[in-house]
């Protein structure tokens, strides 16, 4: 059980509202992109249920380059079109695989992931980088979660500096 599990609603409408509000309070008036997108996953982690990994991928080139995360280890770099989070990007559209075995090309960093949701974070067709969620359980995910996260993502869009990473 996630440390914040117990404190947010069953709902998952009335969750993501809430995860919205907190969120916009955090990256509220905070221009450098690093500490927010460090917040937004330790919010994300603890929010949510039955997740064992929540963290950004950012475009650098032309793949993705891990960012801040929740969970074990990762894979660092993630080529365009190639996994979840790859693809997800190289299409920008998001993801939901309800069994990441049968994903063709699945980058397996933990074994115990079963599911995973990504969400491209793009402004005018131009992709930034992906929030990825994986859980051990399969079929975790569904289109609540792919709109929640969608939302929360877009108080990334605005007053945020992309190309100004560090502190």
């Amino acid at each position: 059980m996630n440390q914040l599990e117990g404190m947010y609603p069953a709902n998952k409408q009335e969750m993501y509202a809430l995860l919205q509000k907190q969120l916009g309070t955090l990256v509220e008036g905070e221009a450098y992109l690093l500490p927010n997108l460090c917040n937004a996953t330790a919010l994300i982690y603890s929010a949510l249920s039955d997740i064992n990994w929540t963290g950004f991928y950012l475009m650098k080139g032309d793949s993705l380059l891990l960012g801040p995360f929740q969970g074990k280890p990762a894979c660092v770099h993630i080529p365009l079109g190639k996994g979840v989070c790859g693809m997800a990007a190289a299409e920008n559209q998001p993801i939901i695989v309800d069994d990441v075995r049968l994903f063709p090309g699945h980058i397996a960093c933990d074994s115990e992931s079963r599911s995973e949701i990504v969400i491209p974070i793009s402004n005018q067709g131009v992709v930034f980088g992906v929030l990825d969620i994986d859980s051990p359980s399969l079929s975790r995910f569904d289109e609540e979660d792919r709109q929640g996260l969608e939302k929360l993502m877009g108080l990334f869009l605005s007053g945020q500096h992309w190309n100004h990473l560090c502190i």
